[in-house]
């Protein structure tokens, strides 16, 4: 499509108030109709210039991978393969999911030359995305007129979890820092360490793991060498429906915490050895990812679930603990991340987790609503207020008592919010460790 452009607004201006003196002298007339003409000629050639999207191209350069919150750089290049120069407006098709500063370019590109600009893209959403083109209004040679034009350029980004978690906790290991993100030192308590074989004392091994009999034998001290026990199992069943939609703040809703301090643990457990597995699920298994270890287990988990979003659909538990137990028949911690709303809902939830009680290790991850415990906080003295205040109040008791009851059948719970959740979840685990309780 082609639009006048300012330059001929300006230029008909003169004309326009030049036609206002025919009220005050007929003499006039014949200048404006001939200044008339002309702006009308000199627009007609102007409008001869204006090219099209032929005589240009467009290159887009910027990485296909991206976290969550994490800004990168986009290259966009403007090559022009025509005679003249140009002036263009240019902007591309950025998704609604990220935010591109600037989100606009006026530049001009020489004649046979090419422009390179560059704009910060911050994606604020997960899943995968596509830049299919980039657009522009381009000038003609005097401005007169412009043209949208637009070149097909498809880059596909897909937006990961926030993973730079995982870099800080891996800094922070090393200088032994971890108490700056939460994280507890966790004493651990007995042993569960299996006889690997014999070997010689060396200084600095405890005197309980000497070998007498085989020191008596071999007529040199002799201590048992023990490995602890790994690949222990852990089972993530992330809840995506209604119970798991809303904003937490900064655009996050709590399945993008869930996700987040999921990625986190499991690194962790991967580190010391563990397998890690997933389900995910609304109304039907959404993903799969089998338990196994190997340090390239948190890619597989970060891809399977980039593309997962709340769904406004009743949970069906039922359905992903019959796939837990047709998948996953060896011991093992078994991690459900929901929310509890009502009474049907904490008794379903509250007997599957019950029932795997024995063959598994249930804990429940349970997400708080910041807007329910801020009406219990912040209670009126009089008016609407104090009737919500008194409801989220006795909602907050109902929970704490469906909790208490979880606890009684065995099942392990952890009640947080959900910008709080990664450090308690990581604690409980390494104190489930220490515990060997698996």
């Amino acid at each position: 499509m082609i639009w006048p452009g300012r330059a001929l607004a300006f230029a008909l201006l003169l004309p326009a108030l030049l036609s206002l003196g025919l009220f005050v002298s007929d003499t006039l007339g014949l200048p404006v109709l001939a200044l008339d003409l002309v702006v009308g000629l000199v627009a007609v050639a102007d409008l001869a210039t204006l090219i099209g999207a032929g005589a240009f191209r467009a290159e887009r350069r910027c990485g296909t991978v991206s976290s969550l919150g994490e800004a990168q750089q986009v290259e966009l290049s403007l090559l022009n393969l025509g005679r003249l120069g140009r002036i263009f407006r240019a902007r591309d098709d950025v998704p609604e999911a990220f935010s591109a500063d600037p989100a606009e370019f006026t530049v001009s590109v020489p004649a046979r030359g090419h422009a390179t600009l560059f704009y910060t893209l911050v994606p604020k959403r997960r899943g995968t995305y596509t830049f299919y083109r980039v657009d522009a209004l381009v000038s003609s040679r005097l401005g007169f007129w412009q043209r949208a034009v637009s070149w097909p350029v498809e880059t596909v980004v897909r937006v990961y979890p926030d993973i730079r978690q995982i870099g800080r906790y891996t800094v922070l290991a090393r200088r032994d820092k971890l108490s700056t993100m939460g994280v507890r030192r966790t004493r651990r308590l007995g042993t569960d360490n299996e006889f690997e074989r014999l070997r010689d004392y060396t200084e600095g091994d405890e005197p309980r793991h000497m070998d007498w009999r085989a020191t008596a034998r071999r007529r040199k001290l002799t201590v048992r060498a023990h490995q602890v026990n790994q690949s222990q199992r852990l089972i993530f069943l992330i809840d995506c429906g209604r119970m798991m939609a809303g904003d937490t703040g900064q655009g996050l809703s709590p399945l993008d915490h869930a996700l987040n301090s999921m990625l986190m643990l499991a690194h962790i457990a991967l580190i010391r050895g563990d397998q890690v597995g997933l389900l995910a699920f609304s109304d039907r298994v959404l993903a799969y990812v089998p338990p196994s270890g190997g340090a390239k287990r948190v890619k597989r988990l970060v891809h399977s679930v980039h593309n997962l979003f709340p769904e406004l659909v009743e949970s069906r538990y039922d359905r992903v603990f019959v796939e837990l137990e047709k998948r996953c028949r060896k011991r093992s911690l078994v991690v459900l991340m929901t929310n509890l709303f009502d009474d049907v809902n904490a008794q379903i939830i509250g007997d599957h987790l019950a029932n795997v009680v024995g063959r598994h290790l249930p804990l429940g991850v349970f997400l708080r609503d910041h807007d329910i415990f801020a009406l219990a906080d912040n209670v009126p003295n009089q008016g609407l207020g104090l009737y919500q205040g008194a409801a989220a109040a006795a909602l907050l008791n109902w929970r704490e008592r469906a909790l208490s009851s979880l606890r009684t059948r065995g099942v392990m719970t952890l009640d947080l919010f959900p910008n709080e959740l990664t450090a308690p979840l990581i604690n409980q685990y390494l104190q489930i460790k220490a515990r060997h309780l698996l």
